[in-house]
């Protein structure tokens, strides 16, 4: 049986916005530029910044587009640690009773009442793919990293759309604690 590999990407803290929010932070009617393509098709990185002010500090981050229907700040749990908030660690998407904090923008700020979570490792994946490794949807699996720091990361959840690529997403405390690097990115699902 072959091995069954993934690619592994490295996500940093960054922030996703409703068009409200974006009118507040940077004036009516702003649009988000594309400053790069992500892996997942229709996501983009921009060049624009908001600051999240914690209890403790504050901190830049990138507003990832599209606009979404609620808003959502990705940590780490170093970078939330730091900031002074308690963000537990969730699927994308699962807001509720989350901290808030406060974004800060170039024309306005907004205080934001929940949204500030920890991302759960996942794994985005494609039917085709999900049938060839013998995984689906919401199962909870095992990906093993080789290398001089050597990981295996437990509780990885399954995220398979027709809407998706094929790749597995860590925060960068978790991509560092193995040495993983854009030359050395790969993965193998063991259970």
């Amino acid at each position: 049986m072959s091995k069954k590999t993934v690619i592994i990407e490295g996500s940093g803290r960054h922030c996703h916005v409703t068009r409200e929010t974006l009118d507040i932070l940077f004036g009516e009617g702003f649009e988000l530029e594309v400053k790069k393509m992500l892996s997942q098709p229709g996501e983009y990185a921009t060049p624009h910044k908001v600051t999240v002010v914690g209890p403790r500090k504050s901190t830049e981050v990138t507003i990832l587009g599209p606009c979404r229907k609620a808003d959502q700040v990705e940590l780490s749990l170093t970078d939330a640690a730091s900031l002074g908030i308690y963000a537990p660690i969730r699927e994308s998407g699962n807001v509720s009773g989350s901290p808030g904090c406060k974004l800060v923008g170039p024309k306005g700020e907004v205080e934001i009442s929940e949204g500030v979570i920890v991302a759960k490792r996942h794994l985005h994946i494609t039917p085709e793919d999900a049938e060839r490794y013998g995984i689906s949807d919401k199962q909870i699996i095992k990906v093993k990293v080789d290398g001089e720091r050597s990981l295996i990361f437990d509780e990885v959840v399954v995220r398979e759309s027709s809407k998706f690529a094929t790749y597995m997403h860590l925060d960068y405390d978790e991509f560092n604690a193995c040495a993983l690097s854009k030359y050395n990115n790969v993965g193998e699902i063991i259970a």
